[in-house]
């Protein structure tokens, strides 16, 4: 289960299970777009597609260097998502490896 820590979301290394903000970098692997990780604790790695089915009105969560944003898709690009936060307070657009449909 992930936690909030300082304005981001830490999520759990699947080998040993300590939690952690980690961000990602975009990858290619086999010809397929994936977010690679890395466990600070016991150097596991690991990816995650990049979400290719994302549409308007999901509800996801954007992993970025400042903070992690939950929000609304607002407008969706080939390479980039808008999301728009809870009530409308912000409208902002994030590339879209850094997205999770949550």
């Amino acid at each position: 289960m992930s936690r909030s820590v300082d304005g981001h979301t830490a999520d759990p290394c699947p080998r040993c299970s300590v939690e952690a903000v980690r961000l990602g970098r975009p990858l290619s692997v086999g010809g397929r777009d994936v977010v690679g990780h890395t466990c600070d604790h016991c150097a596991h790695t690991w990816s995650r597609p990049v979400e290719t089915d994302v549409e308007v009105y999901d509800i996801v969560r954007a992993d970025l260097p400042h903070a992690t944003l939950y929000g609304t898709v607002w407008q969706v690009q080939t390479d980039r998502i808008q999301i728009r936060g809870s009530g409308g307070e912000w409208l902002r657009w994030v590339e879209r490896w850094r997205v999770i449909i949550y």
